[in-house]
This record gives C-alpha cells, sequence and structure tokens, in this order.
C-alpha cells in the first residue's frame, strides 16, 4: 500500500481510510474448520460461498449492535440445507467477534425452531452461490485457473442441455435447435411446439384416460430484460413463413371488402362478408374479433405469438382480461365458448375453440398476469414455462445464420404436419406418460408434495402431446419419441412447480399468510419415524391443511405403506 501523507490519511485508489477509524476496527473472527470438515458444502457449492452471498442479500456483514441477530437470522436459513445440525452450523458461521457460547446458543435456539422450509430468500442465495461456481469444483476457478461456466443447478430439467440427437428423426426440430445456444435450445423449442401443434389440427388422439383430444399447447417464455428470448422469434419467424403467405391473401380480400363497404352509396346493398381463413392472429385480439376467426376457421386451429407478455395484459381492460382467462383455459382442452350480444356491431355465436400461443414475457409481467388471486383458476398448469438461461454479465451470444437445408427441412416439417388427419393411435406414448404420471402421483405422495400432485396430471397432458408432434415428425414412435416425450412432461411440471408453486401453495391455505413452498429433495415419508402420529407429518410439512393431511395418510394407508396402531401410524417395512 502507498505510504500515507503527513495528514494522517492513507489514499488507495478513490478510498480515504482515517488512521483513527483503523485503530478502533476489530478484526472478523470466523471459526476454523474442525479436523475432517475439510471444504464443506452443499451440492457441490462451499458452505463459504453460500454465506458470502447470504450477507451480499441482507445488507453486507453484520455491525456491532446487529451481530446477534444477523446470525440469528443466518443460522435459521442455512439450517435447511445442514439437516438442521447445531454443531455443523457452528462450525460454519462466522462469530464477528461474540462469544463462542453466545454463538452457540444463537445457533441452538435457531435449530429449535420450527421447521418452514427453505424460504424465498435462501433459494435465490443457493441459485446465485451455484451460478458463481462451475459444476463439481468448490470455486468459481477451475483446474486450469480460468473462470468456468456458470451451472443453474436450481432443477434437474432447467439444467439439462437440449442437444440435436435428443431430437433425432424430428425432422424440422432438430434443424430448429441446431445453430442456436446450448442453453437457449429449450425456450426456442417450447416456443416451436404450440405452432407445430397448430399446424397438425386435423389430428385426433386418444390419451391415456381413454379420451381423445387435439394438440393444443400454450407456452410462456419468461426471463429478464435483454435475455436473448429473441432469438425464439428468429426461428418462429421461419415456421410461420406458410401461415402468414396464406393470411395475406386472406387479408387482402378482408381490406377489399372494408373498402368496398365504407365506400358504398347510402342506398346501396352492402357487400356479403367474405368470410376469410385467418390463423395467425395477434395476441392482442379482442374477444369480438377472436370470435369471429374462430367461426370461419373452418376446422383449422388459430395461432398467435406475442413478444411481450406486458403488452398483452395491458391491452385487455379487466373485463376483457378475464375473459382471455377463460378462452385460454378452453382453447387447451378445445372446449366450446361464445358470446350473445343484441347489437350488430359485436360478433356473436358459439365456437369451439382451437387456437394455440407462444408468449415471450419477463418475470414482473408474468407475475402480473399470474397473480395470487388467479394462479388456482387452472390456466397455470395448462402453460409451459420455459424460462431463459441467466446470462448476468456473459459475453454476447452469437447467433449462425439459418441454412437453406435447415430451411428446407422446416419447410417439409410444416407440409407433413398439415397433410397429418385423423385418428392417430400411439400406443406407446400412452403407456410411457401413463407410467410418468404414476411415478410422479407416488412420488408427490411419499413427499406430502400438493403442488406437484396438482401439476403433474395436465404436465403428462402436455408432454403427451409434445410426444405425438415428434411422432408426427418422426413417422413413428421410435424411443426417442418416447424419452422426448418424458423429458418434455418432467421439464414442464418443474418449471410450473418453481414459477407458481409457492403462490399455489397459500391459495391451497387459504389464508394471505406466506408459506414457502418447498419442492425440496425432503422426502417426507422416508424421515418419519418408525412410529409417528399425525403432527409429526405437519411438523415436516406445515403448510399441509388438516384435510389434505388425511387424504394424505389414506393414500399412504390404501398404498400400503402404513398401518394404525392403537392411536399411532407404524411404517411398514
Amino acid at each position: 500500500p502507498p505510504t500515507p501523507p503527513k495528514g494522517g490519511e492513507c489514499q488507495f485508489a478513490h478510498w480515504r481510510i482515517s488512521k483513527d477509524i483503523i485503530a478502533n476496527l476489530h478484526p472478523i473472527e470466523h471459526p476454523l474448520p474442525s479436523e475432517g470438515l475439510g471444504e464443506a458444502s452443499f451440492r457441490g457449492i462451499p458452505y463459504a460461498r453460500i454465506i458470502q452471498v447470504w450477507w451480499e442479500h441482507t445488507g453486507g456483514e453484520p455491525a456491532q449492535g446487529e451481530r446477534n441477530i444477523r446470525l440469528y437470522s443466518l443460522a435459521v436459513n442455512i439450517r435447511t440445507i445442514c439437516d438442521n445440525d447445531p454443531e455443523l452450523i457452528c462450525r460454519l458461521i462466522p462469530t464477528f467477534g461474540l462469544p463462542e457460547t453466545e454463538v452457540r446458543n444463537i445457533v441452538h435456539s435457531a435449530c429449535k425452531e420450527q421447521p418452514k422450509g427453505m424460504t424465498r430468500l435462501m433459494r435465490e442465495v443457493l441459485r446465485e452461490a451455484s451460478l458463481a461456481c462451475s459444476g463439481k469444483d468448490v470455486s468459481p476457478l477451475g483446474d486450469s485457473g480460468e473462470v468456468g461456466e456458470p451451472v443453474d443447478h436450481k432443477s434437474h430439467s432447467t439444467s439439462l442441455l437440449l442437444k440435436p440427437e435428443m431430437l433425432r428423426g424430428a425432422i424440422g426440430l432438430r434443424e430448429s435447435i441446431q445453430n442456436i445456444p446450448a442453453k437457449m435450445r429449450f425456450p426456442v423449442l417450447c416456443s416451436i411446439l404450440p405452432l407445430a401443434g397448430a399446424y397438425a389440427d386435423g389430428v385426433e388422439v386418444k390419451y391415456c384416460d381413454g379420451k381423445r383430444m387435439r394438440l393444443g399447447l400454450l407456452s410462456v417464455i419468461a426471463g429478464p430484460q435483454a435475455s436473448g428470448k429473441s432469438a425464439c422469434k428468429d426461428v418462429l419467424d421461419v415456421w410461420l413463413r406458410q401461415m402468414n403467405e396464406d393470411d395475406a391473401e386472406a387479408r387482402r380480400k378482408e381490406e377489399e371488402w372494408r373498402q368496398e363497404r365504407k365506400n358504398r352509396k347510402a342506398n346501396e346493398k352492402a357487400p356479403s362478408d367474405p368470410q376469410v381463413l385467418i390463423r395467425n392472429v395477434p395476441v392482442t385480439i379482442s374477444c369480438s374479433t377472436l370470435l369471429k376467426r374462430l367461426k370461419n376457421s373452418r376446422g383449422h386451429m388459430l395461432f398467435s405469438f406475442g413478444e411481450e407478455l406486458d403488452t398483452l395484459r395491458k391491452t385487455n381492460g379487466a373485463g376483457s382480461w378475464s375473459s382471455k382467462y377463460d378462452i385460454y383455459r378452453l382453447a387447451f382442452d378445445n372446449g366450446q365458448w361464445g358470446q350473445d350480444y343484441n347489437s350488430d356491431q359485436a360478433e356473436s355465436g358459439l365456437v369451439s375453440v382451437a387456437y394455440n400461443w407462444s408468449i415471450l414475457g419477463t418475470y414482473g409481467a408474468l407475475r402480473k398476469c399470474f397473480g395470487r388471486d388467479n394462479v388456482e383458476n387452472g390456466l397455470s398448469s395448462r402453460v409451459i414455462i420455459s424460462e431463459m438461461p441467466d446470462n448476468s454479465f456473459a459475453p454476447i451470444e452469437v447467433y449462425k445464420e439459418i441454412t437453406d437445408s435447415q430451411y428446407e427441412s422446416i419447410n417439409k416439417a410444416v407440409n407433413l404436419l398439415r397433410s397429418s388427419t385423423g385418428f392417430i393411435d400411439t400406443p406407446r406414448l400412452r403407456k410411457t406418460i401413463g407410467q410418468w404420471v404414476e411415478e410422479k402421483r407416488l412420488e408427490a405422495l411419499q413427499k406430502a408434495d400438493i403442488v406437484m400432485d396438482t401439476y403433474r396430471k395436465r404436465a403428462a397432458v402436455i408432454g403427451f402431446r409434445c410426444g405425438v408432434i415428434f411422432s408426427l415428425l418422426a413417422g413413428k414412435e421410435t424411443k426417442t419419441c418416447l424419452a422426448f416425450a418424458r423429458m418434455m412432461a418432467d421439464y414442464v411440471l418443474e418449471g410450473q412447480c418453481h414459477v407458481f408453486g409457492e403462490i399455489l401453495m397459500e391459495q391451497v391455505k387459504g389464508n394471505n399468510e406466506a408459506s414457502e413452498y418447498n419442492s425440496v429433495n425432503q422426502n417426507v415419508f422416508q424421515e418419519l419415524p418408525a412410529s409417528f402420529e399425525n403432527r409429526d407429518v405437519q411438523r415436516l410439512r406445515p403448510e399441509i391443511t388438516p384435510g389434505n393431511l388425511r387424504v394424505i395418510l389414506f393414500r399412504w394407508k390404501n398404498n400400503g405403506w402404513i398401518e394404525k396402531d392403537g392411536e399411532r401410524w407404524r411404517k411398514k417395512l
């Protein structure tokens, strides 16, 4: 450091530090790791890094006068990733000059608090800490000393990189992601699938429950501003080319009809409505115009692509937006919707809603559209939520132009989907998705996870429909097709649970008290003692209502996992 000038101040860069202040500073005391502790970590993330990020998120390291309460808050939160072990926590957290006995009392008091699951803040801290590390390395620096690539550990499917070989045989889909950066391939794929389903609007399939359905799909691609969501639009423009060419002629005829009607004389007969088929409609379309387009669709499916979810929300008033929610829910199941007005100015009628869309948006817009008052209305479970990768401080992505051969493959895929009609039997897909949804039922039951149990059902439907699109493009139900259907079901389920889980739990509880959703890898059934009471389950999952608890115990009993032993339950081995 530079030699202090005569004024008694040390100048370093732009900082000026008084010698008197330096003299009164106390060194920050950090406990040394116990012998054998080594570089302790949670899922490959060093605890030291997690604690460092925690201070960054909570206003910096505690000052004298707030050390007790700040360390207590840290201990309450970090215990969720330390097995609630006070000895481990005491070895991990810094003391900041407090006596060791006082810190130990703080930690023991924190560990006695009723478990409430991992808080949203702690999940964000873990996410940020994991992004600062590379894979299994305990340091952001790899063996070579160079900065490693951040890895998002928030879930299995969202951290999985989509490789072109995972789409082997699905003409058009594979070519669509080949030029896309690896971490952006899932969002691009999820934006394409609803359009692919709209092109295959002549197809009908039978689901695991025996009901027939069409390929209705809805996608929201969420991410911060400037996160690269436009990559989805570039690929979609290629897929939309045929639909836009068909619509261009129809829109020209409709515009001519409007001009002719506008320019006619007062006593002249109005020209008849050409009732043109227009399939690519803006997401901001009014309910009346949407009804008109659906009436003139001749059995075809409409499609919308929106570049800003917030624009959709702003351009719909409260009443219209509520109606749009109803329409979107019905679109997923191809249900009936209509309206009746006395005025000739508004469209009236009853139609089957065949309407797919893909919309890009920020997390803020997503929260406004799926708030606490409407996330339980059923739309959240019908939407594919695909999250853009975190590109904070990342260098600019370089995109390759689509080649002529790739364009030709996408064009062939569109022709193939448009020519596919009638009932298509997919027994292998039905069996695969049937097994998947049963596996998730048992997993949710063991975890007593109400959110997973809620979202697994329609996630299976979405995965099945994505698998059907794959089979249409591949020509048959290949092993790759079956793996793709399972992968999409997993991806959809984890995305919905991650984005909507906490809000849905608040709805389930039926009050405004915040309840942190913890999808956790916490298996409630396995953590219970051999003999337990109802309150033992509620201790592990305090957000469960008494009614839901009775249902869970009933399912466990029916599965042969537990039996009644007087006033207590006993686990079967």
